[in-house]
């Protein structure tokens, strides 16, 4: 897919704005609060706060807890809401009303996902990831092959950029295909439909993991023909920090899949207080326990925005934002021998670019104290998230504009620039 859009060197920020005054998406920007004289570029890490989300937030805590209190449960649809929200979500990834249902932590979510989809093929010992997969991904995994393996573990077997490929792992032994949709790292994005496609031809189910997909990129899991998916809510899709997760598991699955967790919440009948489990229904047996209402309220608050929003616009946007970026960099940065690692190829890259940077990591502190937000990925690589609701052209110039001058000047050179926090 390409936009069109004007990437050249005579390209200047009065180009900038004229493209955000015509642009569709350009009035959500008003319904995030963003400090001023901050561009944020960590969207992929972190979303905004919509304005509203306080608010909301503040009605749950003091209507639904402080005056409701436990018969909110009830009265406010409390107990529904896992599901009840999985179903909003589910537009934003192809998935089909019923299909999905909020988790607990993306490591929890995959954990039940990955142990469900090894027990449908248990004639299978093998595992297959990807070496540069988020690595709680990887360790999740580990505890799949000890949980499953009996007196010896699981097989994995891990892919790479470099080898070995898809092609070069699969075969009769492989039980589940755990990969991520867009790299945390890189950007780059997978082919959901031929990859899935591949996987199923061996015999093998496929997992994705979304989490910088969801509300970025054109997911279409039922269109691809998926087994199982996970993601996160609080990168583009704004849930805020501590935002749950979500699982998808195709309708056709959803009778035979066995959870890792069998949680009073996904129990058939939860309140005869039962001593053996039997598993609920449908996409519900994948709850665990009490949903986390606060950070659901949250989310709850985002998806209003959500509901508004036309994906295609987004790809669109997305797309120009990441477009304009690279061309600057190509054109402005080249001389600091600044190398763009993210897929130059539309149908290969998500919402995010990646730069490989001598000193990245000094570079990008130095950035942030300009009020660029974007973040630094050991061993070298400064990450920019382009989230299509509040990200604008102009901010795409400026940044490049901030960087060039850091670069420059060699501000970044400055000793406080090299301390690192626990969070980096």
């Amino acid at each position: 897919m390409s936009t069109g859009t004007p990437v050249s060197h005579s390209i200047d920020r009065a180009v900038c704005a004229a493209l955000d005054a015509t642009d569709p998406l350009a009035p959500f920007r008003d319904r995030f609060a963003l400090p001023d004289g901050v561009i944020y570029l960590d969207g992929n890490s972190l979303g905004a706060l919509p304005r509203h989300t306080a608010a909301h937030v503040d009605r749950v805590i003091t209507e639904e807890w402080g005056a409701g209190l436990i018969r909110s449960w009830n009265d406010a649809g409390w107990f529904a809401k896992p599901v009840a929200l999985g179903d909003r979500i589910a537009p934003l990834i192809g998935a089909a009303p019923g299909e999905v249902v909020l988790g607990d932590s993306t490591s929890a979510s995959l954990f039940q996902t990955a142990v469900a989809a090894v027990r449908m093929r248990q004639d299978r010992r093998v595992v297959v990831s990807e070496r540069g997969n988020f690595p709680t991904d990887l360790y999740m995994l580990e505890a799949v092959q000890e949980l499953l393996g009996g007196s010896e573990p699981l097989e994995r077997r891990l892919i790479h950029d470099d080898g070995p490929s898809l092609d070069d792992v699969l075969d009769d032994d492989v039980a589940v295909v755990v990969l991520t949709h867009v790299d945390y790292r890189t950007g780059r994005m997978r082919d959901l439909a031929e990859v899935t496609r591949q996987v199923q031809a061996a015999g093998a189910l496929m997992l994705w993991d979304l989490c910088h997909s969801a509300g970025a990129v054109p997911v279409d899991l039922n269109g691809a023909g998926a087994d199982f998916a996970i993601g996160c809510t609080y990168k583009y899709l704004n849930g805020g920090p501590g935002a749950p997760s979500f699982i998808w598991v195709a309708e056709r699955h959803q009778a035979a899949a066995r959870p890792a967790l069998t949680g009073w919440h996904g129990h058939a009948r939860p309140f005869d207080f039962e001593l053996g489990y039997a598993p609920a229904e449908g996409i519900t047996r994948f709850r665990v326990g009490t949903p986390q209402l606060l950070s659901t309220a949250a989310l709850e608050a985002s998806l209003d925005i959500w509901g508004e929003v036309d994906l295609d616009a987004i790809r669109e946007k997305s797309l120009r934002l990441t477009e304009l970026f690279i061309a600057l960099v190509d054109a402005r940065l080249a001389p600091w021998g600044v190398e763009v690692v993210t897929p130059r190829q539309s149908a290969r890259r998500g919402s995010q670019v990646a730069l490989r940077v001598e000193d990245g990591f000094a570079v990008m502190q130095a950035l942030i104290e300009r009020g660029v937000i974007g973040d630094f990925r050991a061993p070298d690589l400064m990450r920019f998230g382009f989230a299509p609701l509040y990200v604008s052209h102009a901010d795409v110039w400026d940044a490049v504009d901030a960087l060039e001058d850091i670069l420059s000047t060699e501000v970044w050179r400055e000793a406080r620039f090299a301390r690192r926090g626990a969070v980096t």
